[in-house]
């Protein structure tokens, strides 16, 4: 009787030791899924480096762990996040993100307006934006978001004229030009050849992940593009999770007077232009 009794005693000790260690093993767990590791979808350009460097030291303060995830271009990015096997990404502005909401049925939203570096345009053979030559030479972006931009920006300074319906439209063409005073010939091509085109062209307009990325200087640049809003660069992620605690931190982050001074201490070259945050 007293060796049932003994063996009874330590079943029930070992029990007990069980349902301890299962509730603090469930305390631990709960604590952890708190614990948000936010995976950023990457392509090449400067805003997923400035994430990297600028805004995860903040969130890991604030207790996030962030984890990068590589991808040759947006477009994998973009389908990465639709999927959601990264959380967010930084490379979009909003004429994008809507536009590829429309073609992909994708539900991406933008948190808020983060540092974008402008268009601009950039001097090749020719040097200055005075004395244009006739029939020069200008290398276009061929992508149309980025096309669009680069003859708004050539409107923009007064070099060629648009129709009226071409003004803020993402879909601007050659086709839109009502003027063209100087004959100028434009060469499109893939964005990321323009840097080592600008020898053979008069001008290139470059967008600003190109230019940066190419470490073109901006003492080339001749004349850069007055960002439209729908152009600046958002930090994108699906809408299911646009009011989440992770989310907020990252849009609060980036208003942080802690990520501005960051963003001041690297902007030597005048690269990036900061949105006025309210």
């Amino acid at each position: 009787m007293r060796l049932k009794n003994v063996i009874k005693l330590i079943s029930i000790f070992i029990l007990s030791i069980g349902i301890f260690v299962g509730i603090n093993q469930g305390k631990v767990h709960a604590y952890s899924s708190d614990t948000k590791t936010i995976k950023l979808g990457t392509s090449p350009g400067p805003y997923s480096d400035l994430f990297w460097n600028g805004i995860r030291p903040i969130l890991e303060k604030d207790g996030y762990k962030v984890e990068k995830v590589n991808f040759s271009d947006l477009n994998h990015a973009d389908e990465a996040l639709k999927e959601g096997s990264v959380d967010l990404n930084v490379e979009q502005h909003t004429a994008w993100l809507k536009n590829y909401n429309k073609q992909n049925n994708a539900d991406f939203v933008g948190l808020t307006a983060i540092p974008s570096v402008p268009m601009g345009i950039y001097a090749g053979k020719s040097t200055s934006l005075k004395n244009i030559p006739n029939k020069a030479k200008v290398a276009i972006p061929n992508d149309a978001s980025n096309r669009s931009r680069a003859y708004q920006l050539l409107a923009q300074e007064g070099i060629i004229k648009l129709k009226s319906s071409a003004k803020n439209s993402p879909t601007v063409t050659q086709k839109d030009i009502t003027s063209n005073p100087h004959k100028l010939q434009f060469v499109e091509m893939n964005s990321s050849q323009i840097p080592r085109s600008l020898k053979d062209v008069n001008y290139g307009i470059l967008p600003g992940s190109i230019s940066y990325s190419s470490k073109v200087s901006t003492k080339k640049r001749l004349a850069k593009e007055k960002i439209q809003s729908q152009y600046l660069l958002q930090a994108t992620v699906n809408k299911k999770d646009e009011n989440t605690a992770w989310t907020k931190a990252v849009k609060k982050a980036y208003q942080s007077q802690e990520f501005k001074n960051y963003v001041n201490k690297h902007n030597k070259q005048g690269y990036w232009y900061v949105p006025n945050y309210k």
